[in-house]
């Protein structure tokens, strides 16, 4: 496998718990590199939160190397070549290079291989499939360098079949574009979501929960949820979505910390079809809000002018309501506290929006709908 390029050092791939684990895995000799997500955000040039590592040698003998270097090895995943590597309180996964023999979901039968360019050929995406040498050498078996700069989400190898062996990663593929792609998505891999979007009823709550959460994390998640639509596999998993627009307004006027929860509510239609049946079919505890305090205030310019801002409530946990408006976020003990808080913040804004704009005469209304749903502690 020949060298793709390189990236300079980084302090995660020198830290004292990394040197630790790298210097006992190649105590005999044994090549152990970087893969994964900890490259793909290297190269692009975002934190890297998780550091995994790859190695030829067996699970075993990645656990004798670590004990004798006086290192922890936890085995988190041994049929599937996985061990957690703790050193100075962090864990590190160091994973055998494998190849599948058979795939069911996420517990496909593999065997152990000393070839680079196999395990990078069972990967999910060629963005995922990148290695990298402690000293910061690039390997590129499947073209993710390319396709990560040209914000290409591609499947590695044949799309559908990449899906038909874990359909999760249908799901998968579109947070990956929320977060590394450019218009317009891969062709392929966009066919092969719609053609086997009615797959994804057989996930459970949890791992479609997980999945829909991190996406809408992502910077601006509201067009990939049209695009999921639009494939026929957001009506799978969330059939409660309302709309797009007001996600999209709510991403606008954020500040860096989304709340994906507060997100997910805006999506969803109200009354019990809504939020209360997500949080049952997710088995998650979610403490998702309905209840928004919307005012519009008209005026008389230009045939007159309407302005409509939202105050919104959310509950992180029982007993705890906040206020999100643009001015900033308040909480509360009482929920009808929130509520008249966020009457009066919009009620405000509202004013302040329609005078700006030019408004004579401004009437405000407010519109309340106190809905929250409490699911099932998942956990």
């Amino acid at each position: 496998m020949r060298p793709a390029g390189r990236i300079d050092p980084e302090p995660w791939m020198a830290s004292p718990a990394t040197a630790a684990v790298i210097a006992a895995l190649t105590a005999e000799g044994a090549a152990v590199r970087f893969v994964g997500g900890c490259v793909r955000d290297a190269v692009a040039g975002r934190a890297v939160k998780d550091v995994d590592l790859a190695t030829p040698d067996a699970p075993e003998t990645v656990t004798r190397l670590l004990e004798a270097a006086g290192l922890k090895a936890v085995p988190t995943g041994i049929k599937h070549g996985t061990v957690m590597a703790v050193a100075h309180g962090e864990g590190i996964e160091v994973t055998t290079l494998r190849r599948d023999v058979e795939a069911y979901g996420r517990h496909a039968k593999v065997v152990f291989t000393d070839d680079w360019e196999a395990d990078a050929e069972r990967r999910d995406f060629t963005i995922n499939a990148l290695f990298c040498d402690p000293d910061g050498t690039l390997y590129d078996p499947v073209g993710g360098l390319e396709d990560l700069r040209a914000g290409r989400v591609r499947f590695v190898g044949d799309a559908r079949t990449r899906i038909e062996e874990d359909v999760l990663r249908l799901l998968r593929f579109f947070r990956f574009y929320a977060l590394f792609g450019r218009p317009p998505p891969d062709a392929e891999a966009l066919a092969a979501c719609r053609a086997m979007a009615p797959a994804l009823t057989a996930l459970s709550g949890e791992r479609v929960r997980d999945e829909l959460l991190k996406l809408l994390a992502a910077p601006a998640p509201a067009e990939v949820l049209a695009l999921m639509a639009d494939a026929g596999a957001l009506a799978q998993v969330l059939p409660e979505v309302a709309g797009f627009d007001a996600l999209a307004e709510l991403c606008e006027i954020e500040d860096e910390d989304a709340d994906s929860l507060r997100r997910l509510a805006l999506l969803l239609r109200r009354g019990r079809g809504g939020a209360p049946a997500v949080a049952e079919r997710l088995n998650a505890r979610l403490v998702i809000p309905v209840h928004a305090a919307v005012s519009n205030a008209v005026g008389a310019v230009a045939g007159g002018v309407t302005q409509t801002v939202k105050a919104l409530i959310t509950a992180p946990e029982e007993g705890r309501y906040r206020v999100h408006v643009a001015s900033g976020v308040r909480e509360f003990a009482d929920l009808e506290q929130a509520a008249q808080c966020a009457e009066h913040e919009a009620r405000a804004l509202a004013e302040a929006q329609a005078r700006e704009a030019g408004a004579v005469e401004v009437r405000v209304e407010i519109e309340r709908d106190d809905t929250i749903a409490q699911g099932k502690d998942g956990t």
